[in-house]
């Protein structure tokens, strides 16, 4: 600036505009991050309600390493089902819930803006499925279009909460026992920044983010690391049991981003000693979004979905657990190939949650931490969300949805069954290197019921399952050996 003030003012402005310019001239239609153009493009078309067809064959290099197809049957059914849908609870709710196969995942209001929230419900009203709210409380624009409601709980308590910040379980009462809300969920960890807290300045807390997360106005809003109600898994499953009474016996459920197996293998022990059991839990991945994060969390903590989701599936069912509780999935899902993969894997239903923003206007601008969204969906600022008309955005949301179903439809039909629930995952196969190709299940292989408890030394978890235990989250035994042995494993293709 002191030697060439013009040239390193031009230098600043192609700075700032470098991440538009790579995204609408640079960049390859496949190559862009977080969500490449054709993906992007492709819910556009979709929520829009434009052609969605691709001519002249895919773009993409089936001989790269990760290539993944969905193997198809020579007698393809002719009525799968486009509309499918999960019940959710177990014999401890009376309230069970028939959701849909893809849901929008948690994004709080504060994140969002009142009317993005507002398109989004009244997508989920429209088309049948579910809204989760987030962690930033349930908020008036949540419940005004009557769309069904997952009510997020994380670590600040927002929306039942007393003066300390604590869990206030009549306050929790009388939220959750509103038809509207169909499920509650207790957020451990998310995939974009797990085991990290949050704090939103009190600049942004308007008087409308103040009631709906029963925070002071004007005040810095923290949302702490860790849960204030609960500190081993039997007490989580406790806190979680309390929560489904105090709903009215709807289900309740566990968010998390897998982190350390040998705290996974200490939930299904801890479900085992108190017989207690959430009706669902959802698997974050590591690739999941958000607003803001520090980028060392958001690039490296964390385990990928694909894996979180496979060693979940393997305690559930190596501990005979499998039949009382649903798994979701979530992180990075945006079309039908994304579905039917992680369901063949073993989730029921997955979520979304950036491709509901695409569907409703997001151009990933990626200014979501600094409030000047340009199409209004991630600021709390009056003048940007003029910009998105809620009527017109939660039909491209309902749209959106239904032709992603009937893409999973288009899938499910190929592969000869009629329910996405009967895929399997020796059906997906991927290309390890440019000579060789797996199905998914010799890249994760799935334990046999009840395997955990009958012979738990000869899993890929033994040693993380001697580790666990249901009175805390820290091992009981030295877990470097496990580690290398899972490792091991890993790399020989049976982790």
């Amino acid at each position: 600036m002191r030697n060439y003030p013009v040239i390193a003012w031009v230098r600043h402005i192609f700075y700032d505009l470098r991440p538009f310019l790579r995204q609408y001239i640079v960049e390859d239609d496949l190559e862009g991050t977080p969500y490449s153009f054709a993906a992007r493009n492709l819910i556009y078309n979709r929520a829009q309600g434009k052609s969605d067809t691709q001519p002249l064959g895919t773009e993409r290099n089936v001989r790269e390493d990760g290539y993944t197809w969905v193997c198809h049957s020579m007698a393809p059914s002719a009525k799968p089902d486009k509309k499918p849908r999960v019940t959710i609870g177990n014999e401890q709710s009376s309230q069970p819930y028939n959701a849909s196969l893809l849901n929008i995942s948690a994004m709080s209001f504060g994140a969002l803006s009142g009317r993005a929230i507002e398109a989004l419900n009244k997508g989920a009203s429209i088309g049948g499925f579910y809204h989760d709210t987030g962690e930033g409380g349930l908020s008036k624009y949540h419940k005004k279009h009557g769309g069904d409601i997952v009510w997020e709980l994380g670590t600040g308590y927002f929306g039942c909460r007393d003066k300390q910040g604590r869990f206030d379980p009549k306050q929790f009462a009388d939220q959750a026992q509103i038809e509207q809300v169909k499920m509650t969920e207790i957020k451990l960890s998310q995939g974009a920044k797990p085991g990290h807290g949050g704090m939103l300045p009190g600049s942004k807390v308007t008087q409308e983010i103040a009631n709906a997360r029963q925070v002071p106005i004007h005040q810095d809003c923290l949302s702490p690391s860790g849960h204030s109600a609960f500190s081993t898994p039997i007490e989580l499953l406790e806190f979680a049991q309390n929560m489904r009474q105090l709903s009215g016996n709807k289900p309740v459920g566990l968010k998390l981003c897998v982190g350390m197996p040998h705290e996974v293998m200490a939930l299904g022990k801890a479900m085992l000693s108190t017989g207690i059991y959430p009706d669902f839990i959802v698997v974050d991945g590591a690739e999941g979004g958000t607003g803001a994060a520090p980028s060392e969390l958001s690039d490296w903590v964390g385990m990928p979905l694909e894996d979180g989701l496979v060693m979940m599936q393997n305690m559930l069912v190596g501990t005979g657990l499998r039949k009382h509780i649903k798994l979701g999935a979530s992180g990075k899902i945006y079309n039908g190939m994304g579905m039917a993969k992680h369901i063949a894997l073993g989730a029921d239903w997955c979520n979304a949650a950036r491709a509901f923003m695409f569907s409703i206007g997001c151009v990933q601008a990626r200014r979501c931490d600094k409030g000047t969204c340009p199409t209004g969906i991630a600021t709390q600022d009056p003048q940007r969300q003029r910009s998105l008309d809620i009527d017109i955005q939660s039909e491209r949301a309902a749209r959106f949805h239904a032709k992603t179903l009937s893409a999973l439809a288009e899938i499910v039909g190929s592969s000869g069954v009629i329910h996405p629930s009967e895929l399997n995952p020796h059906q997906i196969i991927t290309r390890v290197n440019a000579a060789q190709s797996k199905s998914i299940i010799d890249i994760h292989p799935l334990l046999p019921a009840n395997s955990l408890l009958d012979a738990p030394k000869d899993t890929a978890y033994g040693d993380w399952w001697e580790a666990a235990s249901p009175d805390t989250f820290k091992p009981i035994k030295d877990i470097t050996q496990a580690m290398g042995k899972t490792l091991s494993a890993h790399n020989r293709g049976h982790y």
